[in-house]
């Protein structure tokens, strides 16, 4: 599971072009002669995506084995560029959560910007980062895969208190016969006692 890159957008309502304000992408799985262009492709599809996303709505669309995950919230759109095996609920939630972070540092200030902003901003830097893994993105993910490693280990323990269980119940099988037979031969002992003596 991957995120290749995260951008903030302004999604203009009369259809223009989006306006690029915060960027952060790792292209470092490509090739190093393919960045630049795959670094291009990712902010064409951003702004096409952006331009195509109302505001109010979510949309994911498919790319090969990449999603590209668009959220527009009342013209602020953020985008997440994934691939194919990260969970979409862990992606709409890094979304919302790159968006309230976004409006709480900047605020309305977006709403004036009329040309792209390629300054970096460093909660996306860190975001893309750190959400590598889903779980972190995704409180209800995390919770169900500590839930999955507790039954794992449960079973575990089940199997292996099981596996004691069929070795104590043979060993009490061969202790009830050497009960069985060490009655028995006590009896014969005793009889041979008896007949003897």
């Amino acid at each position: 599971m991957k995120i290749t890159a995260l951008l903030v957008l302004k999604c203009n309502p009369d259809g223009s072009d989006p306006v690029v304000l915060a960027t952060a992408m790792d292209v470092s799985h490509f090739g190093y002669f393919q960045r630049s262009s795959v670094k291009e492709f990712i902010l064409f599809v951003a702004r096409t995506v952006g331009k195509r996303t109302p505001p109010g709505q979510r949309q994911s669309v498919q790319h090969e084995e990449y999603k590209v995950h668009s959220y527009n919230r009342n013209g602020l759109c953020v985008m997440g560029f994934m691939d194919d095996h990260y969970p979409v609920r862990s992606s709409f939630s890094l979304l919302n959560q790159v968006l309230d972070e976004y409006q709480k540092n900047f605020g309305e200030s977006w709403r004036t910007a009329q040309a792209d902003n390629m300054q970096p901003w460093p909660y996306l830097n860190e975001a893309l980062n750190k959400y590598q893994d889903p779980a972190e993105a995704d409180k209800l993910l995390k919770i169900q895969r500590e839930l999955d490693e507790t039954k794992i280990i449960l079973h575990k323990t089940i199997d292996s208190v099981l596996a004691r269980g069929e070795k104590l119940d043979s060993l009490v099988e061969k202790s009830s016969d050497l009960s069985a037979a060490s009655q028995s031969g006590s009896f014969f002992v005793i009889q041979w006692l008896g007949c003897c003596g």
